[in-house]
């Protein structure tokens, strides 16, 4: 397997990111959307998660698929950018057609970033806002690292990011992961540079340190004890051919990365979700497509710290700052 041709969850043919975010308020969105709606499902394994619209993923449920995916800072009050991306999709006549009214699918997930050093002192919600800029923004290619929904991100010490990989398999199919990482837990080994993603390292895409062995009765950095105040967001994407199942199972066993590039991971404080999306009609061998996607988000987790980059008040140094 190796990786697409930008190393980004756009690889997979169709899907398009944007970014958007505050300088100032250390927060952001990222938005995936597609020319067309897209296949969707959901799995949450944090302990305290914030999210909109995912129960009309479960497989039995009316609508079939989605128009966009949300990622975003600002807790349960970043929840109101998916509003703004949907007034956005609904003035461009995207949307579920219910007797020729336009209602825009857009399930949205949140992390928590309100304690990072950023202005919070708003007096209008500045979440639909971003959320509308971030889909006007939405290309194939975006940046990593201190930007969108990882622009205020954390982990237990260093600066957090959004992340992004992509992979190919044998048989041409593309699988595509992207992820804001604020975990509790650390992304690397025990304060050194390494990263735990590393064994999953493709072409130098995050300092080809390699691995480095940990003390087994070493205790883990840990960011916080206080419930909601972290969350690693993550979606992977494949050209296969999955209904809302499906996508729901390629979510489930994504996770495998996010516990083996975090650690520790899906804690009660974490509210970590993934999203799973098809948009394609491939038919590669589904364990394969399932390994994929775990070692492609594991890849998109160090990315995601590895490009971040400094900024005024922040309360967590980044990655390139350690020694």
């Amino acid at each position: 397997m190796t990786p697409g041709p930008n190393n980004l969850i756009t690889d997979v043919a169709g899907l398009k990111v944007g970014n958007a975010q505050d300088e100032r308020l250390k927060s952001g969105v990222t938005v995936l959307t597609a020319g067309a709606p897209f296949t969707a499902g959901v799995h949450v394994m944090g302990g305290a998660p914030g999210t909109r619209e995912t129960d009309l993923l479960a497989p039995d449920k009316l609508v079939q698929q989605v128009d966009a995916l949300v990622l975003s800072g600002g807790s349960a009050l970043g929840l109101s950018a998916a509003s703004g991306v949907a007034d956005a999709l609904r003035a461009a006549r995207r949307g579920f057609d219910v007797g020729g009214q336009r209602v825009p699918i857009v399930p949205a997930a949140i992390l928590f970033d309100l304690l990072n050093g950023g202005g919070k002192d708003w007096a209008d919600n500045p979440y639909p806002a971003l959320g509308a800029e971030a889909l006007a923004a939405a290309s194939d290619v975006f940046d990593l690292g201190t930007a969108g929904a990882g622009a205020g991100a954390t982990t237990a010490d260093l600066k957090g990011g959004l992340g992004s990989a992509s992979t190919i398999l044998p048989d041409g199919t593309t699988v595509g992961a992207l992820v804001a990482v604020n975990a509790v837990g650390s992304v690397c080994v025990q304060a050194s540079r390494c990263f735990w993603a590393a064994p999953f390292e493709q072409d130098g895409e995050f300092g080809d340190l390699g691995h480095t062995t940990p003390d087994p009765h070493a205790i883990p950095p840990l960011k916080t004890h206080q419930p909601g105040q972290a969350t690693t967001l993550a979606i992977v994407a494949t050209d296969a051919k999955l209904d809302k199942a499906g996508c729901t199972r390629l979510a489930t066993t994504a996770h495998d990365g996010l516990a083996r590039a975090i650690v520790p991971a899906h804690t009660p404080f974490d509210g970590d979700l993934v999203f799973g999306v098809s948009s394609g009609d491939r038919n590669p061998d589904p364990v394969l497509l399932s390994h994929a996607a775990a070692t492609c988000l594991s890849r998109a987790v160090a990315r995601g710290v590895y490009h971040a980059t400094p900024a005024p008040n922040d309360t967590h140094p980044c990655w390139s700052a350690r020694a």
